[in-house]
């Protein structure tokens, strides 16, 4: 186990939250049980994150700032902290998000990661096999804070039909995940599409893709492979990708009949919860 003093708290965001949790609960003369008592979670935890073996959460941050009087010190710092718990070749990616005005995307497999619940992006995650699940779903979940915003970016998603239909996670799990998109349907910032199976071959065969528009920075198309991420502001990419995306937009369903779509995916496919669950084997 790291031991507090061996930390470097230069050495990652990480570490320094740790370092920096552990200076000041000393300087409040708390133990880590008298400060888990008020936090309402064991000394253990204080102590693994403390020495860097648990990442901690949002809300575990907001609880200390509470209780050590810290003007919001590690509120702020968990937002470093999660981020760096994604995959060093998508942080770059990640930066960029939370800088768009303008996000549109194409997600032929998987709801878009933006949009998806806890328990759905899980269940995508695990099956990387990552050795931090808890951490990388923590990350994702930070990520969405971008749609929280008084002046969010503006984002298109279209959807593929096949994504309303995989169930990932089980049928509870899609359930919640196909109320979650359609909690957006009104929303001001958010526009959801579904591209039909009945619209057959399309501009997108290809796969998923994401583009990026910026106040004072050129467009940006992201794609990602097996195990890594792509962006590039090449401009004639960028007006390969914009044209595909209208010929998407123009063959998929409208925001109120995607939006239809939804709701009855939700009720005929996910809404028997009397059946056993009925999990493909690979």
């Amino acid at each position: 186990m790291a031991n507090i003093q061996s930390l470097d708290p230069s050495a990652s965001p990480l570490d320094y939250y740790g370092w920096e949790l552990r200076r000041q609960r000393e300087a409040s003369n708390l133990k880590q049980g008298q400060l888990g008592d008020i936090i309402f979670c064991t000394g253990s935890l204080i102590g693994q994150i403390e020495t860097t073996k648990k990442i901690p959460t949002r809300d575990f941050s907001e609880r200390v700032d509470a209780a050590l009087g810290t003007g919001g010190v590690f509120s702020r710092l968990v937002g470093l902290v999660l981020r760096s718990q994604l995959p060093t070749w998508f942080q770059p990616y990640a930066d960029m998000e939370a800088r768009a005005a303008y996000i549109s995307t194409y997600q032929a497999q998987l709801v878009y990661g933006l949009l998806q619940t806890e328990e759905y992006a899980r269940a995508v995650l695990a099956t990387g096999m990552p050795d931090d699940l808890e951490g990388l779903v923590a990350a994702r979940m930070e990520r969405q804070r971008i749609l929280e915003r008084e002046q969010p970016p503006l984002t298109w998603a279209i959807l593929d039909e096949a994504a309303l239909y995989r169930p990932i996670g089980g049928r509870e799990v899609m359930r919640n995940q196909l109320a979650r998109l359609l909690d957006y349907a009104d929303h001001r910032w958010m526009r959801i599409q579904v591209l039909p199976f009945e619209a057959g071959e399309h501009a997108s065969l290809a796969g998923s893709f994401t583009t990026m528009r910026f106040d004072d920075d050129p467009d940006i198309v992201y794609t990602e492979d097996l195990i890594s991420g792509h962006m590039t502001a090449n401009p004639e990419t960028v007006r390969d990708a914009a044209r595909r995306y209208a010929h998407l937009q123009a063959a998929a369903l409208s925001v109120e009949a995607s939006a239809a779509l939804i709701a009855r995916l939700m009720e005929e496919r996910y809404g028997d919860q009397s059946r056993p669950e009925e999990r493909a084997v690979a």
